[in-house]
């Protein structure tokens, strides 16, 4: 007669413990279901492409393309299905190695601080340089002027003709007003009869989406750090942007200055009448 648990005794404690250890993607599986919704309701509700969404739900995270936007997708996924994220996040950090460190912020507003300084050239010392150019023009040509008439001899009795003798004036010469570089402003201007965005990536990447006011995709992709795009609809564009925090925003020519967190996704409606968010 043995003593102790006998194999068949703790197959359920093994089961137990496989049931409570349940994935992410099967957790936002079995919730979506138990609310009723199919993968296309999530996608519609989320802006999530449906094959992300089929991705997470089979706890296949490469498709996100990093560990930034898995948690985006995982949050906003567990949000439309009505779960707490926070146990989701978790569980992801702790089977991917950790939350992600965020961006440092010294980098950040250094790059700020020094963009202004190399937007165009010094048009003070231009200046300065061209009104010395043109002093000295005026003063060599004047002096050459004297000379050349002090030697131009007069025949005797003759009077010497005014109209020659005198030295012509030269014409003082005005540096021309140098053109001051276009503003950001200037730079995402729009007619006022559409809706104009412009993204721009100017300190990492980040993945966007944009649509028209019928839903037709404009973009679906990732910007790269330094890239730009320009979207423009009669009535409204459509933003969702996976890491809003690398992100800087034109709005019918005026620069939205949020201050989003690195690695939020934001979902964002424009029309017409903004910069004020639709």
């Amino acid at each position: 007669m043995s003593i102790g648990n006998s194999p068949e005794d703790e197959r359920p404690f093994e089961d137990d413990r496989e049931e409570a250890r349940i994935s992410v993607g099967r957790a936002l599986k079995q919730a979506r279901i138990a609310a009723g919704l199919t993968v296309d309701d999530v996608s519609n509700a989320t802006r999530v492409r449906i094959a992300i969404v089929h991705a997470i739900e089979a706890d296949d995270f490469a498709p996100c393309g990093g560990d930034v936007y898995a948690r985006g997708h995982i949050r906003t996924l567990a949000k439309a299905v009505r779960l707490d994220p926070a146990p989701l996040l978790a569980q992801y950090d702790a089977d991917h190695g950790g939350r992600p460190a965020p961006t440092p912020a010294a980098p950040l507003f250094e790059a700020e601080r020094i963009r202004p300084e190399r937007r165009g050239p010094n048009w003070t010392a231009a200046m300065v340089a061209a009104i010395v150019a043109v002093i000295g023009f005026v003063g060599f040509t004047a002096f050459k002027g004297g000379d050349e008439g002090a030697k131009t001899p007069v025949a005797e009795g003759a009077s010497p003709s005014a109209g020659k003798s005198a030295s012509p004036t030269p014409k003082s010469e005005k540096p021309e007003s140098p053109k001051p570089d276009p503003s950001d402003s200037a730079i995402a201007a729009a007619p006022q009869d559409k809706v104009t965005v412009k993204v721009s990536a100017p300190d990492g990447k980040s993945w966007i989406s944009a649509k028209d006011h019928n839903g037709r995709l404009l973009y679906d992709g990732l910007l790269q750090q330094g890239e730009s795009k320009t979207f423009q609809d009669s009535e409204k564009i459509n933003l969702v942007l996976g890491d809003a925090g690398a992100i800087q925003l034109y709005v019918n020519g005026k620069k939205i200055d949020d201050d989003w967190a690195p690695g939020a996704v934001e979902r964002l409606t424009y029309t017409k009448g903004d910069p004020q968010v639709g």
